[in-house]
C-alpha cells in the first residue's frame, strides 16, 4: 500500500497550504455555520475552482434555491455557471417542488438511498470527481422525529461514499446561539472533516469572516482561526491567521 493518500485540491485560494495539499478523495466534509456565513460560497468555491482550475467535473445540489435563482445570484456574483454547464464541467440538480413533497412522506432512509441512486446517473455521465448537497437535511420535513432524521443523514452519507465516491461537500447550518457544530448532532461526527465558518469579533470590536478547521482525519493540520476573504468571481479564499477573536462554537475564551 503507498503511504500517500490522493488528495484533491479544494480550489480554495490559501485553504491547500493549511490542509498539506488538499482534502482526502472520495470522503465526506462538513461545511457548517450560522445564516449568513458564505457557506454556499465556500462550496461553489470548491465546485469551480476544481473545474477551473483542476479540470475536475462537479455537481450541485441545490436545495434552497430553483435553477433560476440560483443561476442568477451565481452569475450577479461573477460565476456564469451556463457557461460551465456547457463545457462539461458542472451540473446543477434542483429537487422539484412536487418531489419535495412526495419524499417528505416516506421512510427518509428510501429517500436517501433514492436520492443517492439519482444523483450517480448525473456523476457517470458527467464523469463527476466533485459533489455538494447544499444543505443537506430539507428533503425531509423537520416535524419528524430527530433520531429518523438522524439515520437519514447518516444512510445518505454512508450510500454517497460507498456508490458515488465524488469528494463530497455537504452544508447544515448552527441555529443562532447554539454552541452546537450542526442542525442535528450527526453531521460532525460522519464527516471527515468539519469546517466551521462564522463571523468572529476582535478584541477592538472589529468583525472578521473566520474559518475554522474543527476536524480533519488523516491530515497533520494545526488548530487555528483563519480569516477569510469573499471576493467577486474568485469565492472564498484564505487571508491569514486570526488572533485575539472571540469565536462561538470553539470556546468562551478570547483566542
Amino acid at each position: 500500500m503507498s503511504d500517500e493518500l490522493d488528495l484533491a485540491p479544494t480550489g480554495i485560494d490559501g485553504l491547500d497550504d493549511i490542509l498539506g495539499g488538499g482534502l482526502p478523495r472520495g470522503r465526506t466534509y462538513l461545511v457548517t455555520g450560522e445564516t449568513g456565513t458564505c457557506k454556499t460560497i465556500f462550496s461553489l468555491t470548491f465546485l469551480i475552482g476544481g473545474a477551473v482550475k483542476h479540470g475536475e467535473p462537479g455537481i450541485y445540489v441545490s436545495v434552497d434555491e430553483d435553477y433560476t435563482q440560483f443561476v442568477k445570484g451565481a452569475y450577479a456574483f461573477g460565476w456564469d455557471i451556463e457557461y460551465l454547464r456547457s463545457e462539461g464541467l458542472l451540473e446543477v440538480l434542483t429537487p422539484e417542488t412536487e418531489l419535495i413533497e412526495k419524499i417528505r412522506e416516506k421512510d427518509p432512509t428510501a429517500v436517501a438511498k433514492s436520492i443517492v441512486m439519482s444523483i450517480a446517473e448525473y456523476v457517470k455521465w458527467l464523469k463527476a470527481t466533485r459533489l455538494v448537497i447544499d444543505p443537506i437535511a430539507p428533503l425531509v420535513t423537520l416535524e419528524k422525529d430527530v433520531q429518523v432524521l438522524r439515520e437519514y443523514i447518516r444512510t445518505l452519507v454512508l450510500e454517497i461514499e460507498k456508490k458515488i465516491g465524488a469528494t463530497t461537500i455537504i452544508t447544515t447550518e448552527i441555529p443562532s446561539g447554539s454552541n452546537a457544530l450542526s442542525r442535528y448532532g450527526v453531521e460532525e461526527f460522519l464527516a471527515s472533516g468539519v469546517f466551521v465558518l462564522g463571523i468572529a469579533r476582535t478584541s477592538t470590536g472589529d468583525f472578521r469572516r473566520f474559518l475554522f478547521i474543527r476536524k480533519m482525519r488523516w491530515r497533520p493540520v494545526e488548530p487555528g482561526i483563519y480569516e477569510i476573504g469573499v471576493e467577486r468571481g474568485r469565492g472564498v479564499y484564505i487571508k491569514g491567521r486570526l488572533r485575539n477573536v472571540h469565536v462561538p462554537y470553539i470556546s468562551t475564551v478570547m483566542f
